[in-house]
């Protein structure tokens, strides 16, 4: 077997953190930020100024506030005409790059030529005091403005707070800091860190029974009625009624996705198809969607309701006083706003959230998990063109909860230090933390795409709880040149339960919400919903101040996560190779005597069983166990990673992109020759079509793979809860099984699985959600 790239590993480290130097009794900042090397910075807190002296010949002033320390200046933004003026600014100069233990704090008068010196006040560092938080806020206070030569002016005072303050100060997020000093005031806010929370979202469920009484401007034809149902960009359309009448019937069901606050209206149009390339609207309906009901459980459907179909030419308001007096076409409609499932936004092998849409029906958390971002390494220079190096910043997803870390300027080596917490419901979880480079900064062109460097997918069920995970996590990022290593990210995560019977009972709860199950949705269906979901997500994260970018957010969510790759088939197929091709070998081990003590073992349990066939059952579990309790020292004691060669992304050379595609003409493309005989325009469709199909097959052998490995997994300790658990009861059986006849054994077991419907419940059982609750090798591909 060729070894793995050095490059492409995990390295654990031991960086100085307050957890791990036990701080907690003494460090009051231990509590909230012990993950994370503590980062000391001069902050000052420019309040506001008054009683300012008039500088120019106008009357007027246009006053700012430069602070200077050494060779770094902030500059407040300039007000205009303004003696009193207040700006609540924070600048923050980290203490590693003080070059200067006097602070300058002067204020100017804008002009336009020269500005005019106003005051100045100067401050030692030395008197400086130190704030750890959870201190209280240091009161600001007013300083008498000094002219040049250091006298005291007798007009005008301006009030400071000037502390020693770490990453940990609530005012940490919005300061101005020293490497930010060519950033315009415009474009700092997309260097500084934020929190995210995506929409909340709804599946929207609408049946389209049928309408009466059209009137089509040909009252000699019968309509060939179809119904558009929009919200937003989604569109769904109908098939022509079957029944070509006034009175058309569709019988038909369809499926949205929705979002808090519920601001869009449900556009429901009947048009009908005169001919190819014309339709006429026949009548139009808006709902607004927070009227439309909620189900929560697998409750009956809310009762249809007919609605007035108004003419185009009509507003809502204008038709419905008209239709009063006036005939009025009707439509037959059942709407509702499916809370009771998950409303996917990711990829479901990734999913960092499993929770129903509604709150009332959500568990508590069963713990949290602190994510310590230290700091990068080796960063590819991004900017190389500009003459610059790289202006990194991260990314963190888990649940409805995103992160984005301030952005360190002009550096192949960041420092974030940044710690975050989230609420867990679920142990089978993954977050994901991704690295990019900002491409806003400098005022770039809106066209501008903040360019990927590498991400690291983390399943929470393989940590241990209450340890502190701190190593270098490759950022392997695959180009249609080949894969890169465009560094190493170094992060501290840690996982505290707080309910232990809760999570040790998720693993034999169903993954997903109680309604995915009783009335499940196509997985076809499901997938669409997900691209749809991941759009409005993309418009609301968009919409912050400073936005989250939607490449940002497609890289994060795995958008192209499903389409045809020949590089991914491949990869599930060498899964499912190299699991078979071990069992192959340790057979041929045994038949070769390459041990000869355990194939010695072996001939002793294959001659037990032959001879005493009633101990098959407690002999196959007592092997189990043993066998799971020899493997604990061998027990992985790292998180896993991205694996370049399990991706078969080494000397991978694909371009992936998401594309559009018809889907008709598959009986054209059956009988069609070969080679084809159609123009490139229908080759081109039946490839994107091909690349579809070929995307759910990749699914289903990655899935395939996917349970092959947590067969796998069950005795390899990666999920130490998980393994636990199956060999206690693997003891137990094997101790039942052994007290028991063989012949009652099968009985029962017969008589289960022969069980009357009545006795069968539509959820998954016990062993199947603990089966599912088990890791694999998913979260390491690319």
């Amino acid at each position: 077997m060729p070894k793995t790239n050095p490059e492409f590993l995990l390295v654990e480290t031991s960086p100085p953190l307050a957890a791990r130097l036990r701080y907690r009794g003494g460090d009051k900042t231990a509590s909230t930020y012990d993950l994370v090397e503590l980062m000391h910075y001069l902050c000052v807190n420019v309040v506001k100024a008054r009683n300012l002296p008039v500088m120019d010949v106008s009357g007027s002033l246009d006053p700012y506030v430069e602070v200077k320390l050494g060779n770094y200046k902030g500059i407040t933004k300039h007000l205009e005409k303004n003696q009193n003026p207040v700006w609540n600014q924070i600048f923050a100069f980290s203490k590693e790059r003080l070059q200067s233990s006097l602070l300058e704090v002067t204020v100017k008068d804008k002009d336009i030529g020269k500005d005019d010196f106003v005051g100045r006040v100067s401050l030692d560092l030395s008197q400086v005091p130190l704030r750890v938080p959870p201190d209280s806020p240091l009161a600001p206070q007013w300083y008498r403005l000094e002219d040049k030569k250091g006298d005291q002016t007798t007009k005008g005072e301006i009030m400071l707070a000037v502390w020693m303050g770490t990453q940990a100060d609530e005012s940490f997020a919005e300061a101005w800091h020293s490497d930010a000093h060519n950033i315009s005031q415009k474009n700092l806010a997309n260097t500084r860190s934020k929190v995210y929370f995506s929409p909340k979202l709804y599946y929207l469920r609408v049946f389209v029974f049928e309408a009466q009484d059209l009137v089509p401007s040909d009252k000699g034809r019968a309509p060939d009625a179809c119904v558009r149902i929009q919200l937003g960009n989604q569109l769904r359309v109908t098939r022509p009624s079957h029944v070509r009448s006034v009175n058309p019937v569709w019988n038909e069901e369809h499926m949205f996705v929705a979002s808090e606050p519920f601001e869009d209206l449900i556009i429901v149009t009947v048009e009908d198809r005169i001919r190819p390339g014309k339709d006429e609207i026949l009548g139009r309906e808006l709902i607004p969607v927070r009227n439309v009901p909620q189900r929560h459980e697998t409750t009956k459907l809310p009762d249809p309701r007919w609605f007035n179909l108004h003419k185009p030419s009509l507003s809502a308001e204008e038709g419905a006083e008209k239709n009063k007096e006036k005939f009025s076409s009707k439509i037959l409609i059942s709407f509702c706003l499916e809370a009771g499932y998950h409303v996917f936004d990711e990829s479901t092998h990734f999913s960092s959230d499993l929770q129903t849409s509604s709150k009332s029906l959500r568990k508590g958390s069963i713990g949290t998990l602190e994510l310590g971002i230290l700091s990068a390494k080796n960063l590819m220079q991004m900017k190389s063109k500009d003459g610059k190096l790289t202006d990194a910043y991260c990314v963190a997803k888990y649940g409805n909860k995103w992160i984005r870390t301030r952005t360190i300027l002009d550096t192949l080596a960041p420092r974030w230090n940044e710690q975050y917490t989230w609420d867990v419901y679920d142990p089978c979880t993954v977050i994901t933390i991704g690295v990019f480079d900002n491409c806003y900064v400098n005022g770039s062109k809106d066209d501008a795409k903040d360019q990927r460097i590498g991400k690291v997918r983390i399943r929470l069920s393989t940590l241990e709880t209450d340890r502190i995970y701190t190593h270098y996590y490759p950022l392997l990022l695959l180009t249609p040149s080949g894969l890169k290593n465009n560094g190493e990210l170094h992060l501290a995560l840690r996982f505290t339960c707080t309910a232990w019977v809760n999570m040790v009972t998720k693993y034999g709860r169903p993954l997903l919400p109680k309604m995915h199950y009783v009335q499940p949705i196509p997985f076809i269906l499901i997938d669409r919903l997900r691209h749809q979901a991941m759009q409005i997500v993309a418009a609301g994260l968009g919409r912050a101040e400073p936005p989250l970018r939607r490449e940002v957010m497609e890289y994060m969510l795995d958008v192209d996560y499903h389409m045809w790759s020949l590089r991914k088939c491949k990869a599930n197929f060498q899964r499912i190779v190299e699991l078979l091709s071990a069992i192959c070998r340790w057979f041929n081990d045994i038949c070769t005597w390459r041990n000869p003590v355990e194939t010695a073992l072996l001939h002793v349990l294959f001659l037990t069983l032959v001879f005493y066939p009633e101990l098959i059952l407690p002999t196959i579990f007592l092997y189990l166990f043993l066998i799971g309790m020899w493997n604990y020292r061998l027990r992985p004691r790292h998180p896993p990673h991205v694996d370049a060669k399990l991706s078969q992304a080494i000397n991978a050379h694909l371009d992936e992109l998401v594309k559009e595609f018809d889907t008709s003409d598959e009986l054209d493309e059956e009988f069609d020759s070969f080679p084809t005989s159609r123009p490139s325009d229908t080759v081109r469709m039946r490839y994107e079509r091909l690349r579809s199909v070929g995307g759910q097959l990749q699914t289903m052998v990655g899935d395939l793979a996917s349970q092959v490995e947590r067969a796998q997994a069950i005795l390899c300790w990666r999920d130490l809860r998980a393994t636990f658990i199956f060999l206690i009861f693997s003891f137990i059986w094997a101790v039942f099984s052994y007290v028991t006849p063989f012949e009652v054994v099968a009985v029962l077991i017969g008589l289960y699985m022969l069980r009357h419907p009545r006795f069968r419940s539509k959820m998954p059982s016990v062993p199947v959600n603990f089966f599912k609750s088990f890791p694999s090798k998913s979260d390491m591909l690319i």
